[in-house]
């Protein structure tokens, strides 16, 4: 796993810039009630899924940013198999969002805020370092760590005003 000043330059300035549309992402969650988190999933430099936690509004415990990107990344190219793909997620994923990461063959996964209740990349648990039907997943954390955390904190913050 890296952190974000161990990526290069090029590395950094091309995750800033992906992670910004993850952030929107959250933005959009935030703006219908949920927990602000925001994903999107890159290849060749374009993005070929998004998603948003929605999980209060389908109603699904499975709606998270992440899974919600797989899907709509396989609907773009017509494949489950996301090799070669970035997932960039504002959280640390689940140990569920982590596994179907390692099923969709998601190269690498770049995140802003750890979660240390149920972050499976390190912080409650190392699925990542499991290396799934031998396949590996590259981890670069706290890439706009401070501006995920003030989006989630907006919504507790807000949750709590309520």
């Amino acid at each position: 796993m890296t952190d974000k000043s161990e990526t290069g330059a090029e590395g950094c300035e091309a995750d800033g810039r992906f992670m910004r549309d993850a952030l929107e992402e959250g933005e959009r969650a935030l703006r219908l009630g949920e927990v602000p988190v925001g994903a999107v999933i890159v290849r060749d430099a374009a993005i070929i899924g998004r998603g948003h936690n929605e999980v209060e509004r389908r109603r699904v415990a499975t709606a998270h940013a992440e899974m919600l990107a797989f899907e709509a990344a396989a609907r773009e190219t017509g494949d489950w198999r996301l090799d070669g793909s970035t997932l960039y997620v504002t959280v640390e994923p689940c140990h569920m969002c982590l596994g179907a990461a390692y099923l969709c063959r998601i190269a690498r996964i770049v995140f802003g805020a750890s979660q240390p209740r149920t972050g499976a990349c390190g912080s409650a648990g190392d699925l990542h370092e499991a290396q799934i039907g031998g396949h590996r997943i590259e981890v670069t954390r706290g890439v706009l760590e401070k501006e995920s955390l003030l989006l989630l904190q907006e919504f507790f913050t807000r949750l709590r005003e309520a």
